[in-house]
C-alpha cells in the first residue's frame, strides 16, 4: 500500500515537472515571438501592407476631370470650380484644341490693337498664358493640340482636319481616362464655331462610348451678365443662353477659389487687359453667386458635384 502510494506520488511529481518544463518552453517561445518575430513582421511586412492599402485608398479617392477647350482662355467661365477641384486634389487637365494664333482679344467688341503679337509669337505667348492659368488654378500642365485657330470647321480647306482633331481628342481622353469631362455646350458659349466643334466632338465620343470617355459629360456656358460686361456695346448674342431649368448641376466654390480664378484670368494678357480683369470681377461674382452652373449632356439628378 505504501509502495503503491509512493509510486503515485513519484508519477504525479514527474508529470508536474514535465508540465512545468513544457510551460517554460512555451513561455520562452512566446517571448521569442514577441521580441523577435513580431518586430520583424512590423518592419518588413506591415509597412508594405499599409503602403499598399494607402495607395489603394488614394487611388480610389483621386478623381480626374478633363476640360476640353477650343482656346487657352476658355476655362475662364468655370475657373472658380476648377480652382476648387484643384485645391481638393482632383487632377484637372485642360485640353486645348487650337494654337490660339488668331486670338487678339477684344475691347468693347473690337479687336485689341495693343497686343502687338502675330503668328508664332502669339502661339508661344498663349502657350505661356495657358501654363500660367493652369498653375493659378492648381491644374495640371495644359495639353495643347496645336490645331489652327478659327479653322476647326474648314472642311473645304482641309478635309481631314476634323477627323484628325477627333482622333487626337479621343486619344487624349483614352490616355487620361477621366471620371468626368467638361466642355462648351452646343451653343459654344459665345457662338464661336471652334467652341461648337469641340463640344460636338466631346458629345460624339461620349455617345459612342469611346475608350476612356465617361458618360459624365457636362456643358458650360457664359452668363448674359458676363457677355454684357465683356462687350457693353454688343451685349449678349440672341438665343445663346440656355433656360435655367437645364442647369441641374450646381457646383459651389469659395471666395478663395474665385480669387484663384481671377489670377488665372489675369494670366491671359493677350486676351484681357488689366482694366477688363478688374472690371469683370465684380460682375462675375454677382452673376455666379458662389456656384458654377452646368448642364449635363445626359439627364442626371440634381447635383452639386460633377463626380456624383
Amino acid at each position: 500500500m505504501n509502495s503503491k502510494h509512493s509510486e503515485d506520488v513519484m508519477f504525479e511529481t514527474t508529470a508536474t515537472c514535465a508540465l512545468l518544463v513544457a510551460g517554460i518552453a512555451i513561455a520562452a517561445l512566446l517571448y521569442q515571438l514577441t521580441t523577435v518575430v513580431v518586430p520583424m513582421l512590423e518592419s518588413m511586412v506591415f509597412p508594405k501592407v499599409i503602403a499598399a492599402s494607402s495607395r489603394e485608398a488614394a487611388g480610389a479617392a483621386a478623381k480626374t476631370l478633363a476640360v476640353l477647350l477650343a482656346h487657352a482662355d476658355d476655362e475662364t467661365p468655370v475657373g472658380p470650380m476648377l480652382a476648387r477641384y484643384g485645391r481638393e486634389g482632383v487632377m484637372v487637365h485642360l485640353i486645348i484644341a487650337t494654337d490660339g494664333q488668331q486670338g487678339t482679344g477684344s475691347v468693347t467688341g473690337s479687336l485689341r490693337p495693343d497686343s502687338g503679337l502675330r503668328g508664332e509669337e502669339m502661339v508661344r505667348a498663349r502657350d505661356a498664358e495657358a501654363r500660367c492659368a493652369a498653375d493659378a488654378l492648381g491644374a495640371q500642365p495644359p495639353i495643347p493640340l496645336g490645331f489652327p485657330d478659327g479653322k476647326l470647321g474648314d472642311y473645304i480647306g482641309d478635309r481631314s482636319l476634323l477627323y484628325r482633331l477627333t482622333d487626337r481628342i479621343a486619344g487624349e481622353l483614352q490616355r487620361l481616362r477621366p471620371d468626368a469631362v467638361l466642355t462648351w455646350g452646343p451653343d459654344g458659349g459665345s457662338g464661336h464655331p471652334d467652341h461648337r466643334l469641340v463640344s460636338s466632338i466631346a458629345t460624339q465620343l461620349a455617345r459612342a462610348a469611346a475608350p476612356g470617355v465617361p458618360a459624365r459629360l457636362f456643358y458650360m456656358s457664359l452668363t448674359a451678365e458676363g457677355m454684357r460686361a465683356m462687350n457693353p456695346q454688343r451685349g449678349e448674342p440672341p438665343l445663346l443662353i440656355p433656360e435655367a431649368k437645364y442647369f441641374t448641376v450646381r457646383v459651389p466654390f469659395t471666395p478663395r477659389d474665385f480669387d484663384a480664378a481671377q489670377r488665372a484670368m489675369a494670366c491671359h494678357h493677350t486676351q484681357f487687359t488689366e482694366e477688363q480683369v478688374k472690371r469683370l470681377g465684380p460682375f462675375a461674382a454677382r452673376a455666379l453667386n458662389g456656384e458654377i452652373r452646368l448642364i449635363p449632356a445626359f439627364p442626371t439628378a440634381t447635383s452639386t458635384d460633377v463626380f456624383q
